[in-house]
């Protein structure tokens, strides 16, 4: 590579079908805690409108993945999936690889105006120099095996009536009803952290436009209350990781400021998604950092639920392109 970051021999692509194999070989086991989301996604994004995935080859080699999503109407580049292999991080790729794609985009998409990404380490402060902060979830973190799940429920159910303040449970919202929720004024400027959106990695402005964007994610949206809700969660369908031989992710993102109410759609969401589930699972909830501790209290537990992780959080930065 040279000092600029860019290097003569190498070409960047559209990904393809056939690159499948090589783009999975860019990780090892080990990053990403094993939970690489990769392979579930890989077939899923090439097929998605409005996505660009971008690979960089050096001598045939796939080096090097960035995908880019248009979002907001056109308006905003949400920036996914950036990685390297082991060999050439750090030798200033993935800094050439975005280049590549955000010139592409200039060119074919002009209307384009901001770019956004979703980091799950603290930005330096020359990060933060070129990138505005939006808005920033902790990730509280879990494993098991799936038949343990159960009892844990259970546990957490107790614990749940013990401060129960109401007889209504969590609602589990159709799609027309979560697609009015999610755009009402109450939950945008209550709820949402910076206004944001956040499905799992994904930072969406919650605009109509972005509506056919998390559709077809096939949320399961549980609130608290029907009613403006103190608590807003989307499930996203579990999917298989290289953990384990038989692993499965699933991620919860809880929007909210009332520990009680994140409590409680927690708990709908696990229960939600327990008969769909098999194998070992890791699940990932993403809370306003300030009641991650208190998230935690409620899901210390005698069931062989585990934490995975301690502390981090998911960063959600944006520039203008």
């Amino acid at each position: 590579m040279s000092a600029g970051g860019e290097a003569a021999d190498v070409v960047y692509c559209l990904a393809q079908e056939q690159d499948f194999q090589q783009v999975l070989n860019i990780c090892t086991p080990e990053d990403y805690n094993g939970l690489d989301y990769m392979a579930a996604f890989f077939h899923r994004w090439l097929q998605e409108s409005r996505r660009v995935v971008f690979i960089a080859r050096i001598n045939g080699r796939v080096v090097a993945l960035e995908s880019a999503l248009l979002v907001d109407g056109g308006q905003t580049l949400v920036l996914q999936g950036r990685r390297v292999v082991s060999d050439l991080r750090g030798s200033g790729i993935a800094g050439a690889l975005q280049r590549h794609v955000t010139n592409y985009v200039r060119r074919h998409y002009p209307e384009v105006s901001a770019v956004r990404l979703s980091r799950g380490d603290n930005p330096s402060a020359q990060t933060l120099a070129k990138y505005r902060l939006i808005a920033k979830e902790a990730i509280l973190s879990l494993c098991c095996e799936v038949v343990d799940l159960g009892s844990f429920i259970t546990e957490l159910q107790s614990k749940l009536l013990l401060r129960a303040d109401s007889s209504c449970g969590p609602v589990m919202l159709s799609w027309r009803q979560a697609e009015t929720l999610v755009l009402s004024e109450h939950v945008v400027s209550n709820l949402l952290p910076g206004k944001t959106v956040i499905n799992d990695w994904e930072p969406l402005k919650p605009v109509e436009a972005n509506l056919e964007v998390l559709q077809r994610r096939g949320l399961t949206w549980i609130v608290d209350r029907e009613f403006k809700p103190a608590a807003l969660s989307l499930g996203t369908p579990p999917y298989a990781v290289p953990y384990r031989h038989n692993a499965m992710r699933l991620n919860i993102n809880i929007f909210g400021r009332s520990l009680a109410s994140v409590c409680a759609v927690f708990l709908a969401q696990l229960e939600a998604f327990l008969p769909s589930l098999k194998g070992y699972l890791v699940c990932h909830t993403y809370v306003d950092p300030g009641l991650w501790a208190g998230l935690r209290q409620f899901c210390q537990n005698d069931a062989n639920v585990s934490f995975f992780k301690d502390y981090w959080e998911e960063v959600i930065l944006e520039t203008d392109l």
